[in-house]
């Protein structure tokens, strides 16, 4: 199997390049499995972890705020993935008295925005969850709004009678997306960790 260097697993990732993603996923998953099978989850908590932390270091990649000065690929995965299972924990209100830590990296990577691009993470996946829970139409109004399509063009995409009622649909689907978020008990623990 090929080994890639720091620079190139990074780039693998933003560029979304399978070859490279199998890569990551065939030589780390299996320690984060270990470690959170030996901390009170699965492997498909696992597998959500591992899938949240690649999109995490892809995110930052995008916005610029990853370097890996300091340690390797390898050791900011690891602490990602244990920075997010021990989130996932106190959500459950687990009590674990001590987490066994079962890597070989005995030193914590400490990446100060990472709680906030985790934050943002959080946010975004209850966002989509509920989007997707809109009829199509709903989607497809929402979509051309958030693309910047004037409403004008909406309401003839969307085969509406006029520009007006266009512009209702879309807030009806709005106020419909919202409320739905604001009632999921995951928004409310959200807000409530700031």
């Amino acid at each position: 199997m090929a080994h890639y260097s720091n620079e190139e697993l990074l780039r693998g990732i933003q560029r979304n390049n399978n070859i490279v993603l199998r890569y990551i996923y065939k030589s780390y998953y299996h320690k984060i499995n270990t470690f959170v099978n030996h901390n009170s989850g699965d492997e498909a908590d696992a597998n959500d972890i591992f899938q949240e932390a690649v999109i995490i270091i892809y995110r930052k990649l995008k916005n610029n705020s990853l370097q890996l000065e300091n340690c390797t690929f390898e050791t900011y995965l690891y602490s990602v993935c244990k920075y997010l299972w021990l989130k996932q924990l106190e959500k459950r209100k687990n009590t674990i008295v001590q987490v066994k830590d079962i890597s070989y990296f005995s030193e914590s990577i400490f990446d100060e925005d990472l709680e906030d691009v985790v934050r943002k993470n959080e946010r975004y996946k209850l966002f989509q969850d509920h989007y997707q829970k809109l009829g199509k139409d709903c989607q497809k109004i929402l979509q051309l709004f958030f693309d910047k399509v004037p409403i004008k063009q909406i309401a003839e995409i969307m085969g509406l009678v006029s520009e007006s009622y266009a512009k209702k649909r879309k807030h009806q689907c709005k106020e419909y997306l919202v409320r739905s978020i604001k009632q999921d008990t995951e928004y409310k623990n959200i807000i409530e960790n700031g």
